[in-house]
């Protein structure tokens, strides 16, 4: 196109113009002190400022009267003119021939031109000093803000340094105080630990006293149990393995303090072992007692009956005369015939008794294997499992106390209840936070089943005794176990006639030789120290255990099988009532426990016995109360007084009331 070619032509002409010539340099803001240094330097003449001066100037001179201007005109066109400056030095020849000069002229014009560039080399000067003044000022500002950043920048490190320093000792600080914590703590450990190591020596002290003590009861035990020799015509059963095992028990606690001499001090299981080691002599006694009687009561029912038959032999001997009247069965009071009622218990009732004991004992030699290891594992299950055993059992007296104030104490109690069932049942269930089973070890359902038996009778002894209304809550769970665990059951019989002998019943007799503290644990009184307790809290205790028992036999677990008849039903409680009724009172005991045992069950065995129940409460009032009022004194007719009113209240109303704290279907839907 036209315009490109101009466009072109344009180009091509700046750049042949002077300015196109021009060379530019791009890093001149760089060199920007070298700029300023050339603008600074005072200005100097060429090398051709002579040669314009001596021949440019004269020959201008003498051209000056030609021309029609003045000569300062001229002078000036010649100054204003720098074309006439030749090129090069070469041209002077050119013009020396032909240039005649005109001095006063030339120095004039000379001057003028000199004082011009002087002028113009002030003005440069001072422009090239304001500007050096400039640079001063600006290279001033450059080091003033650069001293500036310096400063600040070691102001901020000395700030880090301090900040770095205050930082350690802050730590430093930190650190003193933990090392002064663990010190004081490592103080306090130690001061902990000697106070436990004092503690521990005294224990271990009372616990070393203790042990001698049971070893000096038991050789006393083992000097009964030589004693009894002289009963061995009598026993049917070799006194060789109850002096065995005698012998061994005695060996068994002499190790126990031998082995905790050279350990410096017993440890409670060692004392626990060697107390297990002297109930065990004091059982073994009592059965080698109770054989012995056995065998005396056999004896002299033997020499009676011979007696008897040569007394008749003798009489048939002698003739008709011989035979007499016999006298007449002594008047008991009222005026009524004193008919014989036994001491002792039925024969089957006391082998009933003795195999209960027999199947206790024999559980307790099962799981003896887990109580006396001293493996820490064993020693944990077995602290565990016991637990498990105790515990719901223990939270069933809670429920009973607070029934009123409770929610949903039904379903609290059958938590309790299903809690027991699954451990007897080998399912792990949840104690102290972990999960406990009666399958970690072999002897764990024995160990469990022995101290649960216990727990229901230990809760009878105490918490039944101070609120009687627990005796349904705990019997109606005691009731189901045994249901579903016969073994518990039987368990439970062994632990409750053990402690409570009048629940068999039973009247313990004192044996020859026997020692008198024996013969007071034998009738269920707590001797400690040689210290038998009071009577009051004596009948309290057998009071709460006969209610639990009352308790057991009437109640039936809500949820179990009723198609299954009771483990231990309402015939047991009339076998009870029926046997006590044939056997001598005691004083303040008799009467205390049929209170306690009517109250409870009376209401239960009037509806199942109806008029034969009747009957036997008319023979208590006319038969049975005389003889307990010709055995009590004065200062123990409270019991007799609350018995004889509470059945002439009876009788009168011909209703025995439904007892305190009965468990009704409305407490299950609770």
């Amino acid at each position: 196109m036209p315009s490109e070619g101009r466009c072109w032509e344009t180009l091509k002409a700046l750049r042949s113009s002077d300015k196109g010539r021009l060379c530019y340099y791009r890093d001149w803001l760089l060199r920007r002190e070298d700029v300023l240094e050339e603008c600074m330097s005072l200005p100097k003449l060429s090398s051709y400022s002579g040669w314009v001066v001596e021949h440019v100037l004269p020959h201008m001179q003498e051209n000056q009267p030609l021309s029609e201007t003045s000569p300062s005109s001229t002078s000036a066109s010649a100054l204003d003119q720098p074309s006439f400056v030749p090129k090069s030095p070469d041209a002077s020849s050119a013009f020396s021939p032909a240039s005649p000069a005109t001095p006063n002229g030339t120095k004039e014009g000379l001057r003028l031109w000199q004082e011009e560039q002087e002028r113009k080399v002030q003005a440069l000067s001072e422009m090239a000093s304001e500007q050096l003044k400039r640079f001063d000022e600006w290279k001033e500002l450059k080091q003033h803000k650069e001293f500036q950043d310096l400063r600040e920048v070691m102001e901020k490190s000395s700030r880090e340094a301090l900040g770095h320093q205050e930082k350690l000792k802050a730590e430093h600080r930190h650190r003193a105080k933990i090392l002064n914590l663990k010190l004081r703590e490592a103080e306090q450990q130690r001061v902990k630990q000697a106070e436990q190591e004092r503690l521990r020596k005294e224990e271990g002290q009372i616990r070393l006293r203790a042990l001698y003590a049971l070893q000096e009861e038991m050789l006393q035990l083992s000097q009964q149990l030589d004693a009894s020799e002289q009963h061995k015509a009598l026993l049917k059963v070799d006194l060789a393995a109850f002096q065995t095992r005698g012998n061994q028990l005695c060996s068994l606690i002499s190790g126990i303090i031998r082995a905790s001499s050279e350990s410096s001090y017993p440890t409670a299981e060692s004392q626990a072992e060697a107390e297990r080691a002297l109930r065990e002599m004091r059982d073994l006694l009592m059965n080698l007692g109770q054989e012995i009687t056995r065998a005396c009561e056999d004896k002299r029912r033997q020499d009676e009956e011979e007696a008897q038959v040569k007394l008749q032999e003798a009489q048939m001997q002698q003739g008709p005369e011989a035979h007499k009247e016999p006298p007449a069965p002594s008047q008991g009071p009222g005026g009524k015939q004193n008919e014989d009622l036994q001491v002792k218990v039925q024969d089957i009732t006391m082998q009933w008794y003795q195999q209960l004991q027999d199947a206790s004992m024999q559980c307790v030699l099962t799981f003896e294997g887990l109580t006396n290891s001293k493996d820490s594992q064993a020693k944990k299950i077995k602290m565990d499992l016991q637990k498990a055993a105790t515990i719901p059992v223990s939270q069933i007296s809670t429920i009973a106390d607070c029934r009123s104030l409770v929610f949903m104490a039904g379903s609290k109690l059958k938590e309790i209840f299903d809690k027991i069932h699954s451990l007897l049942s080998g399912k792990p269930v949840q104690s102290g936070g972990r999960s406990v089973s009666v399958t970690l070890n072999p002897q764990g359902l024995d160990f469990v089943q022995y101290k649960l038996a216990e727990k229901f009778v230990k809760q009878g002894e105490e918490e039944v005794a101070s609120h009687h209304e627990a005796a349904f809550p705990i019997a109606v769970v005691a009731s189901g176990i045994w249901e579903l665990h016969p073994r518990v059951g039987d368990l439970i019989l062994a632990h409750l006639h053990k402690k409570c002998p009048y629940s068999v019943p039973f009247y313990p007799t004192f044996k020859e030789g026997m020692a008198l503290e024996d013969y007071q644990r034998m009738l269920g009184y707590q001797v400690k120290d040689s210290k038998v307790e009071q009577q009051d809290n004596f009948l309290k205790r057998m009071s709460g255990m006969i209610r639990l028992y009352a308790a057991i036999i009437q109640l039936r677990w809500p949820y179990g099988n009723r198609q299954e008849i009771h483990p231990h039903g309402l015939n047991h409680g009339w076998r009870w009532l029926a046997q006590i009724l044939n056997m001598e009172p005691l004083s303040d005991v008799t009467a205390t426990l049929l209170f306690d045992f009517l109250e409870v069950c009376g209401n239960a065995l009037m509806k199942q016995y109806q008029v034969q129940f009747w009957k036997m409460l008319i023979l208590i009032k006319e038969d049975y109360f005389p003889r307990i009022e010709a055995i009590t004194s004065s200062g123990q007719m409270g019991s007799f007084i609350r018995l004889k009113q509470f059945l002439e209240k009876c009788l009168q109303h011909k209703d025995i009331p439904v007892p305190k704290g009965f468990l009704t279907s409305s407490f299950w839907r609770s």
